[in-house]
């Protein structure tokens, strides 16, 4: 039983109300995850990870169970510390890459001076040094997403909440964007709930995997993935990678 965790949930359920039909989300949704963790959220279309991440975001109220994130020692406030990443990068087409990065530190009015140096650093970080005053359409899908990463950082947060961030790109640009993710995740220490479709990427970025069965979404499993960071590619291939695989193709009825 994990002492002191960052994200408490604890038998969650979402119920939506429409024209006299009740529609079950999510139902008895149990997990604990500690500060600094990747978890990769996996299952079917429609399942309710993406409206578990809207819960966790302060988007939506859950209709039963508790949800608790930070501590006394440190406090949460979802509209100060969540960053969102999405399919799309969602990018302002009029606004060049610098200041796409840095809208969340615009809206919640923190100081422009830091906001900017904070900016230009993530950008590095990122690998778009050199790009600040590009617009997005001067950019690949790769790049913009890059760029939508660093702007989910740029104010901070504690959390970062990703919906399928590389669901749009090519298969061999998503495998480098996952390699940059777990670099991005390395250096800046930030706890990240990643939601996927893709069961080899769910366990080649997790420190942790949930596993999210059919609506209403049931947990139906959530493990530790005990392999070596710095994580690899040619991990796929090996025997221990497969077991995990294995373990969350059989939990989805896909074997």
């Amino acid at each position: 039983m994990m002492e002191n965790p960052f994200i408490s949930l604890k038998n969650v359920s979402k119920i939506y109300h429409t024209r006299n039909v009740e529609f079950e989300a999510l139902r008895d949704v149990t997990m604990n995850i500690a500060e600094g963790e990747l978890i990769s959220l996996v299952g079917p279309s429609g399942c309710g990870k993406s409206t578990l991440l809207k819960i966790l975001a302060g988007l939506h109220e859950h209709s039963g169970g508790e949800v608790t994130i930070g501590s006394k020692r440190t406090p949460f406030d979802p509209k100060r510390d969540v960053g969102m990443v999405f399919q799309q990068p969602l990018l302002l087409k009029w606004r060049r890459i610098l200041h796409n990065v840095l809208l969340p530190a615009e809206i919640l009015g923190l100081p422009a001076k830091e906001s900017k140096e904070r900016a230009r650093f993530l950008l590095n970080m990122v690998g778009l040094d050199g790009f600040e005053d590009k617009y997005p359409y001067e950019l690949s899908g790769g790049m913009q997403q890059r760029a939508a990463i660093a702007r989910a950082l740029v104010h901070d947060p504690k959390l970062v909440l990703m919906d399928e961030p590389f669901g749009a790109l090519d298969a061999l640009t998503r495998e480098k964007m996952n390699l940059e993710l777990l670099d991005i995740w390395r250096k800046s220490q930030k706890t990240i709930i990643f939601v996927t479709h893709g069961i080899q990427e769910a366990v080649l970025l997790g420190t942790h995997v949930a596993v999210m069965s059919a609506s209403p979404a049931l947990l139906a499993d959530y493990f530790e993935v005990d392999l070596p960071h710095p994580r690899k590619l040619e991990m796929k291939t090996s025997e221990k990678f497969g077991a995990y695989s294995n373990r969350i193709y059989e939990l989805l009825g896909m074997h």
